[in-house]
């Protein structure tokens, strides 16, 4: 499992680098999104389809290549596979068949938020994108903010706000950090009261890219302890 970056190309370590160049297929969600990488830094390995609609079936075609002597890379299109990007169903099917699963660690937008957010817990619950469903959401987030603890959510750029307008709702003054298009050309990081964050994000017409919110514990809380 070998993590890509989520959007400047220069983040890929020198080790994924080397496991794409090594192995004998490249198995990715989208050929054409991940065909551009390899060819950024001149990979030429052969590339295979496995998404989230396929995944148990292109699984069982991965395990055939690897019974025939063959070593298998996967990529998502962005960031760690298996973190709210498809590779779960292809891990437990690769393992259940008896060959080892090796991560090739790097970007995540979960741990590039987080290393910004000035957060001194000791723990944090990942929900990774809620249901598009407003009732299900709304009661999710209302779960995670009664818990007192820092949570951290994907967002599409479409449902931003209806999400901030949930959590101003349920806790207007939480701190909320919002982390947009990160390690891209149009970066940026929003940090305030969850109703000034919705306010901003509600005064613009159009947002774009992927984003991570983090929601801080209540004021006065902390699980930082011995």
């Amino acid at each position: 499992m070998t993590a890509t970056p989520i959007g400047n190309l220069e983040d890929i370590t020198l080790r994924a680098l080397s496991i794409l160049k090594q192995v004998d297929v490249v198995a990715c969600e989208d050929t054409r999104h991940t065909g551009r990488l390899l060819q950024r830094f001149g990979v030429k390995t052969k590339l295979i389809a496995c998404h989230a609609k396929n995944e148990q079936h292109s699984a069982q075609g991965i395990v055939k290549l690897l019974e025939q002597g063959k070593d298998v890379a996967y990529v998502s299109d962005a960031g760690t596979p298996g973190i709210s990007d498809p590779g779960n169903r292809l891990v437990g099917t690769v393992r259940a068949a008896g060959f080892p699963v090796v991560p090739i660690p790097g970007v995540s937008a979960l741990t590039a938020l987080i290393s910004v957010a000035s957060y001194t817990g000791k723990s944090i619950t990942f929900d990774g994108f809620l249901s598009p469903k407003g009732g299900r959401r709304r009661r999710r987030i209302d779960e995670l903010i009664a818990r007192g603890e820092g949570f951290v959510l994907y967002e599409s750029p479409y449902r931003l706000v209806k999400t901030l307008k949930d959590i101003a709702e349920a806790s207007p003054e939480r701190r909320v950090l919002v982390g947009r298009e990160l390690t891209k050309l149009h970066e940026e990081c929003i940090e305030d009261r969850a109703e000034e964050v919705l306010r901003l994000f509600s005064e613009r017409p159009n947002v774009k890219g992927e984003c991570v919110i983090f929601v801080s514990p209540p004021e006065g809380t902390s699980d930082d302890h011995d």
